[in-house]
């Protein structure tokens, strides 16, 4: 079933879609959106955690900026909201809000107390930053969108982290893959995987470049991480 909560931060009082699974006691995991917002795509994922066991929470990331959003990715002049927003976008504050999130999930009724996180896109950066940052009993980011001008900030990734790539993609360059790969790759709590021919949001449901033995591919392998870290 979902639902809404509000997280309150320093800044103000947010809505976050909250979906719950059957069981009575289930570990959380946050799920950060794209530049779309909380969309179809967002609720589709919320819902496959919370039918896996998991209580799902999506935050809204754009709260500051256009509190609500749902936006496809069809239309170009969707596409161009979402790029202004995301160009917009305060990083700092949005690591705050997911910090805040992360501290409500861990005394939630009927939470665990393990949270994970995971991302896709702008989420996916987020979540690598929240890794790096803050923290979370896990983490996964798929193709995180810029993460390479932060990866002087891996060595914080103290904490079970995993990472999506197609190589393909056309939003972070194989120089930014590489970056991002190199500077994981000695770190004993994270992993990358890469895979081949697949374009930006080749796992988003439905997307133009979805890609659904890649998209079953990483997704499997998210799953098996999630549940030997948050179970």
């Amino acid at each position: 079933m979902s639902d809404y909560i509000q997280v309150t931060t320093p800044g103000g009082t947010f809505n976050a879609l909250i979906v719950r699974p059957a069981e009575p006691v289930a570990p959380v995991v946050l799920v950060l959106q794209e530049i779309f917002g909380i969309n179809d795509d967002m609720k589709a994922t919320c819902q496959e955690l919370a039918d896996r066991g998991y209580i799902a929470i999506c935050p809204d990331l754009f709260w500051r900026q256009e509190p609500g959003l749902s936006l496809s990715h069809w239309t170009d002049a969707e596409w161009k909201k979402g790029m202004e927003l995301y160009a917009a976008f305060d990083i700092d504050k949005g690591i705050s809000d997911i910090g805040e999130t992360i501290g409500l999930a861990r005394s939630l009724r009927g939470s665990s107390g393990k949270v994970g996180v995971m991302g896709y896109c702008l989420g996916g950066l987020m979540t690598f930053l929240t890794a790096a940052r803050l923290g979370a009993d896990a983490a996964v980011a798929y193709y995180p969108g810029g993460a390479d001008k932060y990866v002087d900030e891996a060595g914080g990734i103290a904490s079970p982290f995993m990472v999506h790539l197609g190589e393909e993609d056309e939003f972070i360059s194989k120089d930014a893959q590489r970056a991002i790969k190199q500077v994981l790759a000695d770190n004993p709590h994270a992993m990358a995987f890469s895979y081949p021919g697949c374009n930006h949001a080749f796992a988003r449901h439905s997307g133009t470049h979805y890609d659904p033995a890649a998209a079953d591919l990483a997704n499997g392998r998210t799953a098996k991480f999630l549940d030997g870290h948050l179970r």
